[in-house]
């Protein structure tokens, strides 16, 4: 019987049985052997391929020290001397979907050896790192762990074996945005008349060159008297009262939240920081105001230049904030505003 090639497989500090939020800055760690769901992946390899080892990283940890954490969790696979390697599956989880891709993206082009994984379509990690692993398109959590398991071996056996993938919609993958040349039967032209005439016909047909969707928001009419205006202020650059009491995530936040600007002239340094972790917070820890313009409203509004500065401010961190997510906080701060009578937002981002 043929020896099982080697597959190491990188979990997070929740996956890996470490703990949960309160182990998330923990730094990677290597474990013989498949730990959590690397022993349901080992037992979908059918004795083809064996787990190896684990690799365990917190995601706050990983987000927090990027390049430290890829080159450190990169090393620790590589000394297992692996064939595959999978990530994941990090379903809609942000800081996990980052990590697994930034692991791929090590793994990747350090070594060249083959990457799988997993992701919901919306997390932020896959359009960051698509082209350095094949990964299955999962459900947004955990309950989808029993049907992306077996989708990822499936993936792994074939790279174990030196097997060329099939297309992403055979094989369950997302493209990768990989073009590879090759000679088809039937010219370009012909493919193409044949799709236009399908479609004016309403009939369906799949196009050989997906385009991305973007979403467009019709922008609001302008306000015609700003000198009765009320104004709030909404930031995704992470401004917080000092020691960030919501406990806003610097990548991927999970949530927003709102503070009281009663009696609030200026955001100083000793009152007010950033907990954003994608730009350098230097600036923004000095002077606060260069993210959320309190000072500047405030100007404003003893000049009667608008009618009144909302006495709440809005903030989340717009840092690998999933799309889904970014919708669900717009949603319910705009909620919010309407119901307090506000008529303009200043949003400031980074």
């Amino acid at each position: 019987m043929a020896t099982p090639f080697r597959v190491v497989h990188y979990l997070n500090q929740f996956f890996g049985q470490v703990g949960g939020e309160d182990k998330a800055g923990m730094p990677p760690l290597s474990k013989e052997g498949p730990v959590g769901p690397a022993v349901g992946l080992n037992a979908a390899l059918k004795g083809e391929g064996a787990v190896v080892g684990t690799v365990i990283c917190g995601d706050t940890y990983f987000t927090e020290n990027l390049e430290q954490a890829k080159g450190d969790v990169t090393a620790m696979i590589a000394a297992f001397d692996p064939d595959v390697i999978v990530t994941g599956p990090a379903f809609n989880a942000g800081r996990y979907g980052i990590a697994c891709g930034a692991v791929a993206q090590g793994v990747n082009e350090s070594t060249g050896k083959p990457v799988v994984g997993g992701m919901f379509e919306e997390n932020p990690g896959l359009d960051l790192y698509r082209r350095y692993g094949y990964f299955v398109n999962t459900r947004d959590s955990a309950a989808g762990m029993r049907e992306a398991l077996p989708a990822m071996a499936n993936l792994a056996l074939k790279l174990g074996r030196g097997e060329a993938p099939g297309p992403p919609e055979e094989e369950g993958y997302f493209p990768r945005g990989v073009r590879k040349n090759f000679f088809h039967e039937e010219r370009g032209s012909r493919r193409a008349v044949r799709m236009l005439l399908q479609k004016m016909k309403g009939e369906a047909f799949v196009t050989e060159y997906p385009m991305p969707s973007f979403d467009r928001v019709r922008p609001a009419p302008a306000i015609k008297d700003m000198k009765h205006a009320r104004v709030a202020l909404v930031t995704s650059g992470g401004i917080v009262p000092k020691g960030n009491p919501d406990r806003i995530e610097s990548s991927s936040a999970s949530k927003f939240a709102r503070y009281d600007l009663d009696g609030v002239k200026d955001l100083t340094t000793a009152a007010y920081e950033t907990a954003h972790g994608g730009y350098d917070p230097s600036y923004a820890n000095d002077d606060p105001d260069r993210v959320l313009p309190l000072d500047a409203m405030r100007a404003l509004e003893e000049e009667g230049a608008v009618g009144a500065l909302h006495n709440m401010y809005y903030v989340t961190v717009g840092n690998g904030t999933s799309v889904a997510n970014a919708i669900k906080y717009a949603s319910e701060i705009a909620a919010e505003l309407k119901r307090d009578g506000v008529d303009a937002v200043v949003l400031t981002s980074t």
